[in-house]
């Protein structure tokens, strides 16, 4: 796609829905193998730290979409933290 041609809203509202649940599915995978909550929310700060500083100008899509990543990887966490603390020990 041609960076100067806008996007649509249904492609914004369908890459973020699929943002979100990415982020949410890597978090999950990540805090069930490695038995931590928060780290996935370090290594998407250290990402989106790395995105910042590699982009020269940054649009409100790129923000909606970076913040849509982030809301899935708090989610992740919220979760499995909820599932320990009802008592899942596979979590």
């Amino acid at each position: 796609m041609d960076a100067s041609m806008p996007v649509s809203i249904p492609q914004l509202l369908i890459s973020i829905v699929l943002l979100l649940v990415f982020f949410f599915g890597i978090g999950f995978i990540l805090n069930m193998i490695l038995k931590t909550t928060w780290l996935p929310i370090i290594v998407y700060a250290g990402f989106v730290a790395y995105i910042a500083f590699q982009m020269k100008h940054i649009h409100l899509v790129d923000i909606s979409w970076l913040i849509a990543g982030l809301v899935g990887a708090v989610a992740s966490g919220w979760t499995i933290q909820t599932l320990r603390v009802k008592g899942y020990k596979m979590f």
